[in-house]
């Protein structure tokens, strides 16, 4: 009798535990298997997987590509789909109730790991949205191992086929060492499917014997390893003249590689390899290999970061990486000899970004050796600098070299996103910089340069950037305060820095080619626009100087992107 009541209870509590499986309608996952072209794929294996990733059943798509899971209980799964020649694509936490449609793409490894241009990091949302960025990560699909064996594409990437590039420039610009008047550009970015990376530039000023600069970029991408870069850049400006010797050449090679160690961090170290040369009867060349590493930690929206690095103005905001001069450190003059500024810096810094907001924190200590020290020269007669300073007499605007000094200090800043793409940065930084004081009588210029010393300061910024709705006009606006005497900027090694006082930039496009990959566009730049912070002597023999930590200067013209 017990017994028979064991089996009906048991009975009772199979057809219990049967009946919402019983009284749920089943549901059904069909889709099609194509690959990156779009291409249907016959005869792929498709596999349903349970939320633990175990298989429940697998069919293969027919002709058209198509496949179909019947009679499902409703629930979460995973589809996996697989072919010859192909990485297997993975779709997680597909919630089926009733009929879904899930379609699935196949990559091949060439596919996974090509390189595809990414959104530019925080700290640079100054730049042209044209300019290639050595510095972004790889847009590409994720992948991840899995316990029964193969790579796994877990999502597909977004963005377009990289295509070959061109943009020609046509400016005239004034106040910039070595670079005013008229000026020519080309550029050509090539980005082929194999992932690698190629970019070249030529600038120059037609009918002068004026200063030509190229440079040459090259990126190839290891997948999951992360990548390698390389970028040469040269500068010839026969018309720099230091007493009675005329012409500089200046070269640098940089070399870097990027790695991801693990899930959440990431490493980038290289160096530079840097040499200068002073042309004329009494030739001086300087040299140096300037390495740098950068390591970062990711948690969450959180990062955690130590920088070293050696060459100063390193990637500075705003500066178009296609240019040479960003690759190549500044040179100046002491007691006739050719000098590169560097120096060391290390920082330990911590950032957290969301879709709309950045904050950032960061201590670090430097060390700087040999700092350009930069003026605007009206000379009463030749050999007033007694061959101590590089002088441009195009722009009228000379480099020195100071003397070397140590510092530390701290640097914070916050950015938000506010109406539309528009955004607004307010940043603060202590450390020390460069000053020079006021002195009694006529001075030479050897007796300003040995006045130079250094002074702890502090200062203080806000930059606005963003695009004007209906005119599509992108914009971008700074104004850097530091404090009157100073004539080197306070936290040179910094990444994301505006230049001293007041700066603006503006792109207006005049004609847009139909995908919006192309067009015409003017450009307008000012740099230090109320002519502020500057130091004023006059010399012994009558000759006036302007030293300033950024001279005021312009830059207009025309770009076609094609």
């Amino acid at each position: 009798m017990k017994q028979r009541a064991h089996l009906a209870g048991l009975a009772v509590l199979i057809i219990l535990g049967a009946a919402p499986a019983f009284g749920t309608a089943p549901a059904s996952v069909s889709g099609l298997v194509r690959d990156s072209a779009g291409v249907p794929q016959i005869g792929a294996e498709v596999q349903l997987l349970r939320s633990d990733l175990s298989v429940v059943t697998s069919v293969y798509t027919d002709g058209t590509g198509r496949f179909a899971f019947s009679s499902i209980v409703p629930g979460s799964y995973a589809l996996k789909a697989m072919g010859p020649y192909f990485l297997p694509s993975l779709r997680e936490g597909i919630r089926v109730r009733g009929a879904v449609v899930v379609n699935l793409t196949l990559n091949t490894l060439y596919e996974v790991i090509q390189w595809l241009p990414a959104q530019p990091r925080a700290g640079d949302w100054q730049k042209d949205d044209w300019a290639w960025t050595l510095r972004s990560a790889a847009n590409r699909p994720l992948l991840r191992w899995l316990e029964d064996g193969p790579l796994i594409v877990v999502t597909e990437g977004a963005g377009t086929k990289p295509k070959l590039k061109a943009r020609l420039m046509a400016t005239g610009q004034a106040g910039t060492f070595g670079e005013s008047g008229e000026r020519f550009s080309t550029t050509v970015e090539d980005t082929p499917a194999d992932s690698r990376e190629l970019l070249a530039r030529v600038d120059f000023a037609p009918g002068t014997d004026g200063n030509m600069e190229s440079m040459l970029g090259f990126r190839q991408d290891l997948g999951i390893a992360g990548s390698v870069q390389s970028v040469a850049a040269i500068s010839i400006s026969p018309e720099v003249e230091a007493g009675g010797d005329r012409g500089t050449d200046e070269a640098a090679v940089r070399s870097f590689e990027t790695m991801e160690l693990g899930p959440s961090v990431d490493a980038e170290v290289g160096s530079t390899a840097m040499i200068g040369r002073l042309e004329g009867d009494s030739p001086s060349t300087a040299t140096a290999m300037l390495p740098y590493a950068d390591v970062e930690w990711h948690r969450g929206s959180s990062t955690v970061r130590y920088r070293l690095a050696t060459m100063t103005h390193d990637r500075v905001t705003g500066q178009d990486e296609s240019e040479s001069a960003t690759w190549l450190p500044a040179m100046a003059l002491r007691d006739g000899r050719l000098e590169i500024e560097h120096g060391i810096h290390q920082e330990i810094g911590w950032k957290r970004e969301t879709d709309v907001s950045e904050v950032g924190v960061l201590v670090y200590s430097d060390r700087i050796d040999d700092p350009v020290l930069e003026a605007l020269g009206h000379f009463a007669e030749a050999g007033s600098t007694g061959g101590d300073a590089l002088f441009d007499p195009e722009s009228g605007v000379l480099r020195a070299a100071g003397p070397q000094f140590s510092c530390s200090g701290m640097q914070t800043s916050v950015e938000r996103r506010i109406a539309g793409s528009n955004r607004v940065r307010v940043s603060y930084a202590s450390g020390a910089a460069l000053v020079m004081p006021a002195l009694p009588q006529a001075p030479s210029f050897a007796e300003v340069l040995a006045s130079v010393h250094p002074r702890r300061a502090q200062t203080y910024a806000i930059a606005l950037s963003g695009t004007l709705d209906g005119t599509r006009t992108r914009w971008s606006a700074s104004y850097r305060w530091q404090p009157e005497g100073t004539v080197t900027e306070i936290a040179p090694f910094a990444e994301d820095s505006a230049s001293p006082f007041l700066n603006v930039r503006l792109s207006q496009p005049i004609h847009v080619t139909r995908d919006g990959s192309g067009g015409l566009e003017a450009l307008l730049e000012v740099r230090n626009l109320l002519a502020e912070g500057y130091r004023p002597y006059v010399l012994s023999d009558g000759s006036l100087l302007l030293f300033a930590d950024d001279q005021r200067s312009l830059r207009a013209g025309l770009a076609f992107t094609f």
